[in-house]
Parts: C-alpha cells; sequence; structure tokens
C-alpha cells in the first residue's frame, strides 16, 4: 500500500531534467542564479537519508580517531525525516552514537512545563532512541532566573568552545527565513542570547503546545555568529511553504531581513529540499532563464503568464520583441511568431473556463475540462475538516447540486480540536435549559452538565486534554454545522457522510500517521458509490498537516481501485483555497462565480459558526475563512481578466489527478 503519493503531485509538474541534471555543464547552467549548493530530492524521506547517512559517516570517522563528534540540532518539522533515519540507522545497523555530543540551537523561555521544551520533542524524537551519553546533551537554560540569563547564554557557549565548535551542524527553516530563532533584524554577528518571539513565530508553533496561549513569549537561541563557526551545516526544507524562503536564501542577497542567507558566506554549507521547497527557484519555476525547455503546454502557459506580468500586456498583444527580451525566443522559433503562441496560450486558458464542472449534458465537450456524459453524474466531495467543501469550492458545490447530480460529500475528520470550550458551554447550556423544560427529573444529563461546565470553567488548564465526553460535543458541533451547511446547497440529508479517520481521532493537535485502517475507511466508501467525479483537497499547505494525510488517504485507495472497470469512468479533481489557490497555468478547470453564487458561498461557510473569530487555528492569516476564500477566487478571477479574458466576479479553480502507475 503505498501511503505518500501527493508526494508525486509535484514530480508530475516538473521534468527531471530541471533537479537532476545529466551532466555538471547542464548543471552549472540551471545554477546560474544559485548562491549556495542545493540539492533536490523528490520527497523529504530521500534527502534525509543522505543526511543522516552523512551524519554516521563523520561521526564514524571521528570514532575512529577516539574524538567526539559535536552535533548541532533543532527543533520543528523540518528535521524530523532525518532524526528517524539516525534511529533506524541506531536500531538496525547497529550503529552506536557513544561519542556524539548534541547541541540544541534553541530553547523556548520560560519552560514552566518541561513536557513542551524543545528539548524534550527532541528527546522523544531522536536523543531517547540511541545510545548517547545523557552527560552529552547541552542545551540553553530555560528555567534560570531573568537577571541570569545573559550569564547563562555566556555559559552555553563556553561549553561549545571548550568541545571544540560544532563538527556539524543540522538547521531547519523558519517561515521568514529565519535559522534557529533569528529572526530579521537579527545583526549577522550575534551570538547566543534571549529573544522575544513575534506573533507569527508564535503561531508557527502553536500546534505543538496545543493552543497560542501556552506559547512561551521568548526564547534562547543560538547566534548567527555561532552556527556559522560550524564546520558543516546542513540546512534543509520541505513543502510548499517554505519555497519563497528557500529561493530568498539561495538566489537573494546576504541581507539580514533574511538571516539564513548568511550561509551563503559559509564555505561548507548545503542546503536539502524537496520539489515542493525547491518550487521558486528559477530552475523550477522559470527554467526558460536558465535552459533550454522541455515545453509542454503547461510551460509555455506558464511562461506566457510571467511573461504578460513582466510586460504587463495581456496575451494577445505580446509581440516578437517582448518574447525576444525577456529569453523566451524559442517560443518564436517552436511557433513562427508571437500571434501563433498567443492565440494557443489564449484558447488553452479559454478552455479551461466552465460553468458546467459536471459536464454540460448534449453539448460539444471537445473543448471543456469535464465530459458531456454520463449525466447526471454521482460525485464525491471529500472535505478533510467539516468546511472545507464550502470554503475551498462552495460555488462549485451549488452548481453540481443545481445541475442535477448525485452529490455526496464525505469528511474525512471530525474537526472536534478546532472548537473553542466557549462553544461546548454555550451548547450544553442550550441543551441544558431543553432538559429542565422536557426531562426535568433525568439527573443524569444534569450531573453530565455540571461536571463539564464546572471542569472548563473551574479545572481545565492549558496543558490538559479534552475529555473524550468534550471531543465527543466539539465533534457533534462541527458535524451539525456542516449538516447545516450542506442544508444550506441543497444536498440531501443522506447524501452526507462522516468517515472520522481514526488518525486524527487522538484529542491533541499531533495527530497519529496514516495507516491501512484510514484508507480502507476511504476505499469502502468510494466503492459503495463508484463515483464518476471525485473531488479532493489538494492544499497541502495547511500548517496542520491534516489535508496532507487525508489526501493520502484518498490517493492511497484510488492506487487500489485504479484497475477497476468501474473506475475507468472516473476523474479526480484536486481544489485548493483554504490556505492556497494554484498557479494560473497549472489550472485545468476554472468555474467562474457570479456575484449571487459568491454570497451564497460565503452564507454557506458563516454555518460554520464555531470556525469564525474564535476558533483556535486560524493560523497565521489574520483574515477570517470566508474571508481568504473571497479573496483567493477574486484574484484568480482578476489574474484570467488581467491576462485578457472574460471579467468575472471569482474563479474557483482545479487541478486534475491522474493515478501514479
Amino acid at each position: 500500500m503505498r501511503l505518500d503519493l501527493s508526494s508525486h503531485i509535484t514530480l508530475d509538474r516538473v521534468p527531471k531534467k530541471y533537479y537532476k541534471p545529466e551532466n555538471d555543464f547542464e548543471e552549472y547552467n540551471l545554477a546560474r542564479y544559485e548562491k549556495l549548493p542545493i540539492a533536490i530530492y523528490e520527497e523529504a524521506r530521500k534527502a534525509a537519508q543522505k543526511i543522516a547517512r552523512e551524519i554516521v559517516q563523520e561521526m564514524l570517522q571521528k570514532q575512529q580517531a577516539g574524538k567526539p563528534f559535536v552535533l548541532g540540532i533543532s527543533g520543528g518539522a523540518s528535521p524530523l525525516p532525518v532524526y528517524e533515519e539516525l534511529v533506524k540507522q541506531h536500531r538496525e545497523k547497529g550503529v552506536s552514537f557513544h561519542n556524539l555530543l548534541v547541541f540544541n540551537t534553541y530553547e523556548f523561555y520560560p519552560v514552566l512545563d518541561f513536557a513542551y521544551s524543545n528539548l524534550q520533542m527532541l528527546k522523544e524524537v531522536l536523543l531517547d532512541h540511541i545510545d548517547i551519553d545523557p552527560a552529552h546533551i547541552f542545551s540553553p537554560d530555560a528555567t534560570a532566573e531573568k537577571e541570569l540569563i545573559g550569564d547563562k547564554c555566556e555559559e552555553y557557549e563556553a561549553s561549545l568552545q571548550q568541545r571544540g565548535g560544532l563538527d556539524y551542524l543540522l538547521l531547519g527553516l523558519g517561515s521568514k527565513g529565519n535559522v534557529g530563532f533569528n529572526m530579521p533584524g537579527s545583526s549577522l554577528h550575534s551570538q547566543t542570547r534571549m529573544v522575544m518571539l513575534d506573533g507569527d513565530s508564535r503561531k508557527d508553533i502553536a500546534r505543538n503546545f496545543g493552543s497560542l496561549d501556552r506559547v512561551p513569549v521568548s526564547a534562547i537561541t543560538m547566534g548567527l555568529a555561532d552556527m556559522m563557526n560550524a564546520r558543516k551545516i546542513a540546512l534543509i526544507a520541505w513543502n510548499e511553504q517554505k519555497a519563497e524562503s528557500i529561493r530568498d536564501i539561495v538566489e537573494g542577497p546576504v541581507t539580514d531581513l533574511v538571516p539564513g542567507s548568511i550561509l551563503q558566506t559559509h564555505g561548507e554549507t548545503k542546503v536539502f529540499v524537496d520539489l515542493a521547497a525547491a518550487s521558486e527557484l528559477t530552475r523550477i519555476s522559470r527554467p526558460w532563464l536558465v535552459t533550454n525547455c522541455e515545453w509542454t503546454s503547461k510551460l509555455i502557459r506558464r511562461a506566457i503568464v510571467w511573461l504578460c506580468g513582466v510586460v504587463n500586456k495581456p496575451i494577445l498583444k505580446l509581440t516578437n520583441k517582448d518574447y525576444n527580451d525577456n529569453g523566451l525566443s524559442e517560443l518564436i522559433t517552436l511557433y513562427g511568431s508571437a500571434y501563433n503562441v498567443n492565440i494557443k496560450i489564449f484558447n488553452d486558458l479559454q478552455h479551461t473556463i466552465t460553468g458546467w464542472p459536471g459536464g454540460k449534458p448534449d453539448a460539444d465537450d471537445t473543448y471543456r475540462p469535464e465530459r458531456a456524459k454520463p449525466y447526471p453524474k454521482r460525485v464525491i466531495i471529500f472535505s478533510p475538516h467539516p468546511d472545507d467543501d464550502v470554503i475551498s469550492m462552495g460555488g462549485t458545490f451549488q452548481r453540481l447540486v443545481s445541475q442535477g447530480h448525485e452529490v455526496h460529500v464525505a469528511y474525512q475528520t471530525s474537526g472536534n480540536i478546532a472548537v473553542g470550550d466557549e462553544e461546548v458551554i454555550r451548547y450544553i447550556s442550550v441543551l441544558n435549559s431543553m432538559r429542565k423544560k422536557f426531562t426535568p427529573e433525568n439527573r443524569d444529563l444534569l450531573e453530565k452538565y455540571e461536571h463539564i461546565r464546572h471542569y472548563l470553567l473551574h479545572e481545565k488548564t492549558n496543558e490538559d486534554v479534552d475529555t473524550p465526553d468534550i471531543l465527543f460535543i466539539k465533534g457533534r458541533i462541527r458535524r451539525e454545522e456542516a449538516r447545516s451547511a450542506d442544508r444550506y446547497v441543497g444536498l440531501p440529508e443522506e447524501n452526507v457522510h462522516f468517515l472520522d479517520l481514526p488518525f486524527y481521532e487522538t484529542g491533541k493537535v499531533k495527530k497519529n500517521p496514516i495507516s491501512e485502517k484510514d484508507v480502507m475507511i476511504v476505499k469502502d466508501f468510494i466503492e459503495t458509490i463508484k463515483p464518476h467525479q471525485i473531488y479532493v483537497a489538494g492544499d497541502l499547505a495547511d500548517p496542520h498537516g491534516t489535508h496532507k494525510v487525508c489526501l493520502d488517504a484518498i490517493l492511497a485507495a484510488v492506487d487500489m481501485m485504479k484497475e477497476e472497470e468501474w473506475f475507468s469512468d472516473c476523474r479526480i479533481w484536486m481544489y485548493r483555497g483554504a490556505w492556497m489557490e494554484w498557479e494560473i497555468d497549472h489550472i485545468e478547470m476554472a468555474v467562474p462565480l457570479s456575484p449571487e453564487e459568491l454570497r451564497q458561498k460565503r452564507n454557506a461557510i458563516l454555518r460554520h459558526q464555531s470556525q469564525m473569530e474564535s476558533a483556535p487555528f486560524l493560523g497565521d492569516d489574520e483574515r477570517l475563512f470566508w474571508q481568504r476564500s473571497e479573496e483567493r477566487n477574486r484574484t484568480t478571477a482578476d489574474t484570467y481578466w488581467k491576462l485578457g479574458l472574460a471579467s468575472y466576479e471569482a474563479i474557483e479553480a482545479f487541478v486534475e489527478y491522474v493515478p501514479v502507475q
């Protein structure tokens, strides 16, 4: 069973020659704008294996010489695959880490509960699973009195210098180009010190603490000067959220506005990324500037959209001079003139637009993104959380229902951790009022109400996990909000399905890994419907990772069914919208929305009242989900208009997923 097929979505869009050139000459061309050596891997796991082997090799060389190996390690999600590989080296290959000395690059301050410290996280994922001497673990003192912090930072630096400095430094990358907690504006000569965490930094790490309220306001971090003294540095980054930071660090100038850019001045630094994190590099996003291209229709579209932005013209006004002046003369050679290229791409984009996402019955579908038959279609809309369907494709959802298709919505998770405690108190208070009126003798319900209310108001602390009863209530709140939105759209109640995938039901922000049980629940459901269309969330920038796990569960199920006869008549469409939008060069179906339809979409989103201002996990975007969604949909429509196509109020965008062979 293949459980990480979402990583192939990027592979299908990027020819291998752009990230794995055949020879050094081509590598030099591709790296023309890159000021740091960078290794691009198809998936994070392969990069992690390479880094782990390198660390072990250098450590064993030190062992043979009877010397310690000093390693700097970071917290966060990025290094986790490397730590997993190091643990595997110890367990499966018997590698000993007895000469390893570890320096934690940062620690939160103050640490009131060690369970939430960065060091404890490092122990849970690495240090407790290898044979390192506990006396060889060094970390900033997060329990020191405030007036002693400066002294403790100096002691930490001194302990590092006494052991000869770092042999190897493994660095993750923050969302602002920061390494450790050296945030924008940090001196490039900074040393170990205490820093105040800004709002974005605290939001980035809130998922590790359960809520923003629990996140410390400051941290002690190794400074940039300390990091630059390491003999070898590996910077790692995965996923699309890090793509812009990687571009700035690798291709931009050295500046304190992007602290990681100082690594350009270190002679033994290498950057390891997956394809998603590399997506903004010139060689991936604009390869025509550095090499001869394999001109697919999508790459031509990307180039033309880019060119329109550079010269500020719609497609049909581009000239031969525009192409020649901006590195796209190859297209003139291939097509003979700017006019020929312009018409091709204009028509290509025009054909993505349809008001019939399920296909228009009894119509010529030669140039439509969806086939006319069969009609009506059986349709499944998968929604990772109970509101992603209306947030990301609410207008298309309405179209599918109103145009007569048999639409089913499947909510993959309960979404119970994203409901505030005050919502529970409000709902159980209504329930208790009903008890008083209709069943005043029901003592069991009264006791349950009093217990839950007292616990939430007087006993629960920031560190406590919700009880099963509270999680049940929060899940039912999300469930009934989803039903309300579906009624508004016009969906029959029997077509609303709640899968409650097991991976999600931990009661904590941290979820379990995807399992075969999750996949089989999805597979069994799909087979009961045998749909002609499946809509799935391809919004992999979800900061909590739930969207990716839900997508992987669907794609694993599809992988098992793709040879079945009924599946040959099924298409899979990926939507985005809650966290990011598809780039226009990849859009294959664009569903325009009128002002009235956009208003109806907003109303459907607003049915999810618990996810408005009081929702615990709105991410680092201060806008509410309906505001984000509308702005993204309007931006997509505006982009089509600027390229010279019709002007719409908003557009929802989709990309087709073709099962991996």
